[in-house]
């Protein structure tokens, strides 16, 4: 039996590429829109994607990504979102840095119940340092990396022990017996760790879907052995089919140390295809793009990785600088990454921020070509399924349209969705409350 290929959508407003926004057939306000997020989600439901995913970042400054600058917050977009579809998942980012776990287990068990079961969250621990100003005085400075992921993990396991405050049919609404629960489905948690006291119960209770998703992005050392640990699926953003396999091993391998079964942790690689109905028409709307982006805008953008880092100071015409530890505390894997290939292809700076600005990789082309590339990475063990990003207009409308018709044809791809949860639609399975399985087990 061939393996059937997984998608996810990143409703991105005016788009990730940092001048983007200037392309004729971008709307400005894309970004705060529902409108448009509507739209997208819409298509990406008639495409039989099992999910939509918003992203997010907690700290702005005159030189971020344009929809960074106003857009949405996740959790209240996806809410309205749930009411205008009837199948996709809602996934959503929240910073285990910079949020309570009360809250956010409160507040992701309500969108589970809202979207009946089609709710998913992307863990996330904050790269950026500046994030820490916008937050009250108990945060002090920017946790390291390693204590984010630390903080990370007790985290999960808070938010997790809370959605099990409930058990599954805890409520009985007895008129008669002028009963609303049974007290005996009712848990306490009484966490008290290293981060995090917290007592409970929640007050919400289960969805169908026992929990929601949890997702997460972390490509670092630490980021997988979380996933491993935790995760039913990872987004990665890989530049190769040689990188995405390298990863894949990885999370697969950490996956079964961790004594899970690694074909329940689903890997997404993001990719942002440009699709043309011939390859002189994709390879043209690349450079639409491209050429809108300055080389102030790039060194703007390359910056952000390395916690706002000033690039101008720089020759652009000179090898890339020496960085040393400069973003070794925000977007590891990826400052690591930068500073690789820009040393193995001795690139200059200007180089390395146009690369960055506008990536290219192997998703520009025919529907054919897109569709056979995605099968390839999938036999090829470099993914599960892939979320797909707008680095041009009508990037989704284009991919359902043309390429995931041909992905149906060649029986990779399903035609309707097989189930009415988002676990059930990814083949993950339910979870079942833990003190209802303690009770079977006795």
């Amino acid at each position: 039996m061939v393996k059937q290929i997984h998608f996810g959508a990143i409703v991105h407003g005016v788009g990730g590429n940092i001048s983007g926004w200037r392309h004729p057939d971008v709307k400005k306000n894309q970004s705060v829109s529902l409108e448009f997020y509507t739209q997208q989600t819409q298509k990406a439901e008639e495409g039989k994607f099992d999910l939509v995913f918003i992203a997010d970042g907690l700290f702005i400054n005159e030189k971020s990504i344009p929809h960074f600058l106003n857009r949405f917050e996740p959790i209240t977009i996806l809410s309205a979102l749930s009411a205008r579809t009837k199948n996709i998942g809602l996934v959503g980012t929240i910073s285990t840095s910079y949020s309570e776990p009360f809250n956010v287990a409160r507040q992701l068990g309500s969108l589970d119940l809202i979207s009946d079961g089609r709710a998913g969250w992307n863990v996330v621990t904050t790269p950026l340092e500046s994030t820490a100003l916008n937050f009250n005085k108990t945060i002090e400075e920017h946790p390291s990396h390693p204590v984010r992921y630390e903080i990370a993990e007790e985290y999960l396991e808070v938010v997790k022990g809370l959605w099990d405050s409930w058990e599954n049919d805890a409520f009985t609404f007895d008129v008669e017996n002028d009963q609303f629960f049974d007290p005996s489905k009712l848990h306490v948690l009484n966490h008290k760790g290293k981060y995090f006291s917290v007592r409970g119960p929640l007050n919400v209770a289960r969805s169908r879907q026992g929990q929601p998703v949890i997702f997460q992005a972390g490509s670092s050392d630490a980021g997988i052995q979380l996933a491993a640990k935790t995760a039913d699926a990872v987004f990665s953003g890989p530049n190769s089919l040689e990188d995405a396999q390298n990863y894949y091993k990885k999370i697969k391998t950490a996956t079964l140390k961790e004594g899970r079964n690694p074909d329940q942790l689903l890997s997404f690689p993001g990719i942002s295809p440009i699709i043309g109905d011939t390859e002189e028409e994709a390879e043209r709307k690349y450079w639409e793009i491209a050429n809108l982006v300055s080389i102030d805008k790039a060194l703007a953008y390359l910056g952000r990785y390395f916690d706002h880092h000033d690039f101008t100071q720089y020759d652009v015409d000179a090898p890339f600088p020496e960085l040393g530890d400069i973003g070794a505390n925000s977007f590891r894997s990826t400052t690591d990454n930068i500073k690789k290939y820009a040393k193995e292809e001795n690139l200059t700076l200007r180089e390395v921020a146009l690369r960055e600005a506008t990536p290219r990789s192997s998703f520009i082309g025919t529907p054919e070509k897109i569709a056979n590339e995605i099968i390839r990475w999938v036999d090829a063990e470099g993914a599960d399924g892939f979320i797909i990003a707008t680095t041009v207009p009508n990037t989704l409308d284009d991919f359902v349209d043309k390429v995931v018709p041909i992905l149906q044809a060649k029986g990779r791809y399903r035609k309707d969705y097989p189930a009415d949860t988002l676990r059930g639609n990814l083949g993950i399975p339910f979870v079942e409350n833990r003190y209802t399985k303690a009770k079977q087990t006795v």
